[in-house]
């Protein structure tokens, strides 16, 4: 296994567990504890994790980027609902729009009125919702299970072939430097291909994701059209978003 796979392992046992020790990710992982010390101090130089007595601790304890749990899925809901409301005033009847897998998109899902639309999605979570509604039209690309996402190596070739309209685009974290970035790489590439893809680009983001960054980035500032967010979030740290060309509703 390379460093960089070892590195999404070791960020993905975070995520569920909060902390970790050296000799259960040398175990899990089929590598020495030295390897596993130096990953740690790798990880720990980008300011994604903090080293303690025998193994780490999340760094950004308040990034749910990897579906694991019902508890994800409910934190900070409100402001999830909130930009959810937001993000539902840019879809119109007849549109063919793109659900990217997370807990704001989830709650688009949940709000989307039962009438003519198509729906691109890989969410598990969201394909249950909107199987619904029978006015809405689903479409799955499919692939082998991957937490709440399907994926394959053949999705993104089947995605770049639609003609979307508006791609809603979830993220761990959004930073002026590093861009939009999650955790692990299984979804970079559904997520450049829609990106690419689609007309419009929407990323939504609550207010915490600001000025943090995961491990793998999958997009630059400028190649999003809107940011969608809530109302808590600091006017303050805005200005080199916007610097970026970036519109931010929130």
């Amino acid at each position: 296994m390379n460093s960089m796979k070892r590195h999404e392992k070791i960020m993905e046992t975070l995520l569920e567990q909060k902390e970790v020790t050296v000799s259960e990710l040398s175990e899990k992982l089929d590598v020495t504890g030295k390897t596993i010390r130096e990953d740690l101090d790798k990880l720990e130089s980008m300011g994604l994790l903090m080293r303690v007595h025998g193994g780490a601790v999340l760094a950004q304890k308040d990034q749910y980027g990897i579906l694991t749990s019902r508890g994800a899925l409910e934190k900070h809901n409100s402001e999830k609902i909130e930009i959810a409301e937001r993000a539902i005033t840019y879809i119109t009847p007849g549109d063919i729009i793109a659900l990217d897998g997370g807990s704001t998109t989830l709650e688009i899902a949940r709000l989307l009125p039962n009438e003519p639309l198509t729906v691109i999605t890989n969410d598990l979570f969201i394909i249950a919702e909107l199987t619904k509604k029978d006015q809405i039209r689903l479409v799955v690309p499919g692939g082998s299970r991957v937490r709440n996402m399907l994926v394959s190596e053949d999705t993104e070739h089947f995605i770049r072939k639609l003609n979307i309209h508006k791609a809603f685009i979830s993220t761990t974290a959004l930073h002026p430097e590093f861009g939009f970035s999650i955790y692990t790489g299984d979804l970079v590439p559904l997520k450049r291909a829609l990106i690419q893809t689609a007309q419009h680009v929407y990323a939504v983001v609550d207010h915490y994701k600001f000025g943090n960054f995961a491990l793998r980035t999958f997009a630059q500032l400028p190649e999003v059209h809107k940011v969608i967010s809530d109302r808590a979030l600091d006017e303050s740290i805005l200005a080199p978003y916007k610097d970026a060309g970036i519109t931010i509703d929130y």
